[in-house]
């Protein structure tokens, strides 16, 4: 076999002796987090930030090996730039917002995905999943150097827990020996096959789809390909019924091959194998060094519930679906965005526990959202009579020469952020003629201001965002304080300010939740209402 000359395996927190472990009685934590790959990490990161003190337990030492998760979409880029550590992964990533759809050896039509102007980031970048990882744990560090109490533990695997009611009990084995720590909250981040899920007894709901791709990310320079996302379906080089090519950081290329349900994987993981899947793709004369290879399948599940008392699942150990459309890491990170802020103000006391309800209602509603997607994207990549793979065809050829057909096709739709449509945070819709992009459960899209962009201006805490409108300096309600940002059409020099928040009206207020969605708007500001919509998103009302 050959030697993985891809990995990026550093111990960036190499196992050290905790003062719990030599502690009489279990130690108290507020919150323990399990799993350092990139959910555990920012979910550290993002409590930490806020002042609470923060567990994180992992059973390696460094994040992983392999590029798995390649695809990072704008949402996530702005939840890392919230927190610090989105420009380094921009810097990093191969910036792309251009797709391209083929049939056999014939272009079928290409998209962008960002065809409007005044973002600051691009509708998606390729970085391998080990690059975001150790930019969020440097984040982390340079946090903790500011005083945020993050405990990052290598080499602490979780063997047992149990929720007491009104606390977590977790017994932990390490180099030298078990021990035993309690905590309020067990975040669990330990990925698709999640011990704390099998030790709760707890499973997934779901479909498998009977269709197994190769992932081979090979090492070339080759200047045959831009830097777009190209899909073929049925290609002319016969590598797989399928096959998607994207291009990351270091020269490397990231190629998925479809190839079918009863396959020896022992025998396609072969490199000589590989290599005649991949030697017909890009012809003989392309050199290349492979670096990483793995065999997947579809799996379309949730969990029925997110949160189990005092245990809160989140990313692929609460919800799983397809790589095709990129919504593992990318709602993972939507999952720490919507979290972090809730039990914040829960552990602060300034909200009741059960506000916590509302992270299942939300984000299991955005994972059944990407479900949904993703299933259609499967069904349509993988036909699974001879009827469908006749109609998928028909559909294709349609597309090649009719812009009506191209909605139809489906590589692959691409992660978009969940809008929270009538659910229980929401509050107000008063702004008649308002854009409907930015009603309430929106995510803010961001808009250019001057030198910068709205969304440095939002997010971390609750912000009454005023265009064309009076609003008091600040308000404070339980204990819970909003923040103004006003703004007039005079900052807003391209118009996008008003086409996305004014629409057809003059002006407009705003309030926005700490993870930079939209909690109720109005035309003017009345204080009665925007107490009512912060106790609503709250949980208290």
């Amino acid at each position: 076999m050959f030697q993985d000359r891809y990995t990026l395996a550093f111990k960036l927190y190499p196992y050290a002796k905790s003062t719990d472990q030599d502690a009489d009685t279990p130690v108290h934590h507020p919150v323990v987090v399990v799993g350092g790959g990139p959910i555990g990490l920012a979910t550290a990161l993002d409590l930490g930030r806020q002042g609470i003190p923060v567990v994180l337990l992992d059973d390696h030492e460094g994040v992983g090996v392999g590029s798995r998760a390649i695809c990072f979409s704008k949402r996530t880029l702005e939840i890392a730039d919230r927190y610090g550590c989105g420009a380094p992964m921009l810097d990093k990533g191969v910036v792309w917002n251009v797709g391209k759809v083929f049939h056999d050896d014939r272009q079928v039509y290409e998209f962008n995905l960002l065809p409007e102007d005044g973002h600051r980031n691009p509708a998606f970048i390729n970085l391998q999943q080990p690059y975001f990882e150790r930019f969020l744990f440097e984040q982390i560090l340079a946090e903790q150097k500011n005083g945020a109490p993050i405990d990052i533990r290598g080499k602490n695997r979780v063997d047992a827990m149990e929720d007491q009611g009104d606390h977590v009990t977790l017994n932990i084995t390490t180099p030298d020996g078990p021990y035993t720590i309690t905590a309020d909250w067990l975040i669990a981040c330990d990925g698709a096959s999640s011990p704390l899920r099998a030790m709760m007894g707890l499973d997934f709901d779901g479909r498998v789809f009977q269709d197994s791709f190769l992932i081979a990310d090979i090492r070339m320079t080759s200047q045959n390909f831009p830097t777009e996302r190209w899909f073929w379906f049925e290609p002319w080089f016969k590598s797989g019924a399928s096959t998607l090519l994207h291009k990351q950081p270091d020269d490397v290329w990231r190629i998925d091959f479809q190839i079918g349900w009863d396959v020896d994987r022992k025998e396609e993981l072969k490199e000589d194998n590989i290599r005649a899947r991949i030697d017909a793709m890009l012809g003989d004369d392309v050199e290349y060094d492979i670096v990483w290879s793995s065999i997947y399948t579809f799996q379309c599940r949730r969990m029925k519930e997110f949160r189990h008392g005092r245990v809160i699942f989140a990313g692929d150990a609460a919800h799983q679906v397809s790589p095709f459309g990129a919504r593992g890491a990318n709602s993972g990170m939507q999952d720490v965005d919507n979290l972090g802020w809730k039990l914040g103000l829960v552990l602060k006391g300034k909200a009741p526990e059960t506000l916590l309800d509302s992270y299942h209602e939300e984000r299991s509603y955005g994972a059944d959202e990407n479900i949904l997607n993703s299933t259609r994207s499967t069904d349509f990549i993988t036909p699974k009579s001879k009827i469908s793979h006749i109609f998928r065809n028909a559909v294709l050829d349609l597309a090649e020469h009719h812009a009506f057909a191209r909605p139809i096709v489906n590589s692959g739709r691409l992660s978009l952020p969940c809008t929270y449509d009538g659910l229980s945070l929401n509050g107000a819709d008063d702004l008649t003629g308002g854009p409907a992009r930015t009603r309430p459960g929106s995510p803010c899209p961001d808009a250019p201001l001057g030198d910068g962009f709205l969304l440095d201006h939002l997010g971390n805490d609750f912000v009454l965002l005023a265009i064309n409108a009076d609003v008091p300096a600040q308000i404070t309600e339980d204990g819970i304080p909003i923040r103004r940002v006003t703004l007039s059409t005079q900052d807003d020099a391209t118009g996008a300010l008003a086409e996305r928040y004014l629409g057809a009206v003059a002006s407009a207020v705003y309030l926005i939740r700490p993870d930079q969605h939209v909690a109720a708007r109005w035309d003017h500001f009345d204080e009665t209402t925007v107490r009512r919509a912060l106790r609503t998103a709250c949980g208290k009302d």
